[in-house]
């Protein structure tokens, strides 16, 4: 995947922008808003992929706006969609930012950088190899 390519970005909320007090609204993250902020304004669509529902949502959705982050989206791939239960809640996005991920969320600065130019992050992601890559040898 080429990271200069805009990006749909789903991000979770708590835990991930700011700090874990659900059902409350915890601390924003350090450099949480700046970074999301600054991905947006570079051309990449944010989700905001969450947990929460009704009021619980339009308090996160509103806090964000507050701190100057509106998403293309919240809980769904695009405005327009509508929710049928009967389908996967799974969102479509390139990329997921979540605090559950495997080694935990990096810090925003760095999430940053990997985004911005992964050639030079220690923790680069490997490309993806094509089926018929093995004729390559």
């Amino acid at each position: 995947m080429n990271f200069t390519e805009k990006l749909i970005i789903a991000v979770d909320f708590d835990g991930t922008i700011v700090e874990d007090a659900y059902p409350k609204i915890g601390k924003p993250k350090l450099f949480a808003f700046e970074t999301l902020v600054r991905l947006q304004k570079e051309g990449h669509r944010l989700i905001l992929w969450t947990y929460r529902s009704d009021l619980r949502l339009e308090e996160a959705v509103t806090f964000c706006k507050e701190n100057g982050l509106e998403f293309y989206a919240v809980n769904k791939s695009f405005p327009e969609e509508q929710f049928d239960y009967t389908k996967s809640r799974k969102i479509h996005a390139d990329i997921f930012i979540d605090d559950r991920n495997i080694g935990g969320l990096l810090g925003w600065g760095e999430i940053y950088q990997l985004l911005a130019n992964p050639k030079n992050h220690p923790n680069k992601l490997p490309k993806k190899k094509g089926f018929f890559s093995f004729l390559k040898k």
